[in-house]
């Protein structure tokens, strides 16, 4: 059976915005999206970040979960807020810059304490975990494979991250344009490639809509003359499993390509904040979250058909458990 697998960013209220000191009011919406979740099978991953760790109803709201088994708290890191404190540019509440921009040794400490934090706090070892703003690397999963953790979801396919700036002077974002559209087992020297390491990658569900030859076209042209961020996405569509409040549609869609595909996973995401009016810019009102039910209930009734619920470390321990019983002589498997 497939699984659906789905992710929260579970981070302070309104990050687009910058806020040097971000509110969590959010979590008090965080129950209403997991009954939600609870009436299709499904069991949500909420990645958590600092600022959500201290916030005494989620936190309340997590070791529940935890206790009814419905979901699971994992790691996410805000390198410009998250201890130990290390000033990167001027202003990194302003820049928000990558943990990836950060010395390899404030890297490791920072993803060191988040880490100890958030287990100290929800009382479980933390398994899995997605990187803040979506940036990347092989340091990076080498310091979560010391740790334990088992999964990583912070690679998504098809995009190039290198037009968001962190640091001013840095070089912008992760390119995973070359990177596999399904999970695979990452390798310890080129994150970008399967190999032999314990850190299972399971890529955001994003699909390209554009046709091979034009993929290919327009790559060359970055290549030759740098084409703009929003031209690409002109001529380069992606359809992902992230609801922005009117692409239900390109959202199903999805589902239909994961199925015919017969792909083993479909991975959805979205933000805490954004299941709060006024948490975001794409739901800013009571109506825009209203909506956003509206689609999330009709979205989750299709994935009920198809697919079965799945936290992140199941997911993981599913692979794991397939990889182990294709390697055993065909007369052992049950």
């Amino acid at each position: 059976m497939r699984s659906f697998l789905i992710t929260i960013d579970t981070e302070g209220d309104d990050i687009w915005s910058k806020p040097s000191n971000p509110e969590t009011r959010n979590a008090a919406f965080l129950p209403r999206f997991q009954s939600l979740c609870e009436k299709y099978g499904l069991k949500p991953t909420y990645l958590v970040n600092y600022e959500m760790a201290n916030d005494p109803a989620f936190v309340e709201f997590g070791r529940d979960l935890i206790a009814r088994n419905a979901g699971e708290i994992g790691m996410h890191l805000h390198a410009w807020n998250s201890p130990p404190i290390h000033p990167l540019t001027h202003d990194d509440s302003g820049h928000q810059p990558f943990l990836v921009e950060y010395p390899e040794d404030e890297i490791r400490k920072k993803i060191e304490f988040h880490t100890r934090f958030l287990e100290d706090r929800f009382g479980v070892k933390m398994l899995s975990h997605r990187s803040g703003r979506w940036a990347f690397n092989a340091f990076y999963a080498k310091v979560l494979r010391d740790l334990g953790y088992k999964v990583d979801c912070s690679v998504t396919p098809h995009v190039d991250w290198r037009g968001a700036k962190g640091d001013p002077e840095g070089a912008g974002g992760t390119d995973y344009r070359e990177f596999p559209e399904q999970h695979y087992w990452m390798s310890e020297r080129n994150i970008a490639l399967p190999g032999t390491s314990s850190l299972l990658e399971v890529p955001m569900t994003i699909i390209n809509r554009s046709p091979t030859f034009l993929t290919r076209a327009t790559q060359a042209c970055e290549r030759l003359s740098g084409l703009p961020d929003k031209a690409r996405r002109h001529v380069w569509p992606l359809d992902w499993l992230r609801p922005n409040g009117s692409n239900l549609n390109s959202m199903l869609r999805v589902l239909d390509v994961a199925i015919a595909q017969n792909r083993p996973y479909a991975e959805f995401m979205t933000h805490s904040s954004e299941l709060m009016p006024g948490g975001s810019p794409y739901f800013p009102t009571d109506e825009s979250v209203e909506k956003l039910y509206r689609d999330l209930n009709e979205l989750f009734s299709q994935v009920a058909k198809h697919f079965v619920g799945s936290t992140l470390a199941e997911y993981h321990d599913r692979v794991l458990l397939l990889s182990r019983s294709n390697e055993m002589p065909s007369e052992l498997r049950q």
